[in-house]
């Protein structure tokens, strides 16, 4: 088991910036992918960003250029480095780790509000 803890979240401005961190703790020695996912009021939740263990990194189009994703094993920690924001980027946007193929565990969420 492992578990997940977002921080970060906020209130932004459009066009700023912010940082999510997404800290783990738990059987932490397993080579975990860890995935940033969002989820908007009234929207099924979406796919952000993933980086494995070795550091391949996915973006979604949609953050693509904007959102960075990096990941310090010796720290247990997953930031998300989020650039230029938009109003459509508010949502609760949680952690989530998985070993194969299947997001197993996830964090509690934190609120990203993008005002215009």
């Amino acid at each position: 088991q492992v578990q997940l803890v977002e921080s970060g979240g906020g209130l932004v401005q459009a066009g700023g910036s912010l940082r999510l961190s997404c800290a783990a703790s738990g059987r932490t020695s397993r080579r975990y992918t860890v995935g940033w996912f969002r989820q908007a009021p009234g929207k099924e939740r979406e796919f952000v960003t993933a980086i494995t263990w070795i550091g391949v990194i996915y973006y979604a189009d949609s953050v693509k250029g904007r959102f960075t994703i990096s990941r310090d094993n010796a720290e247990n920690t997953v930031y998300l480095q989020m650039n230029n924001l938009k109003p459509e980027d508010t949502a609760v946007y949680y952690c989530a780790a998985k070993v194969v193929n299947t997001y197993d565990f996830w964090g509690q969420g934190t609120q990203v509000t993008v005002s215009s």
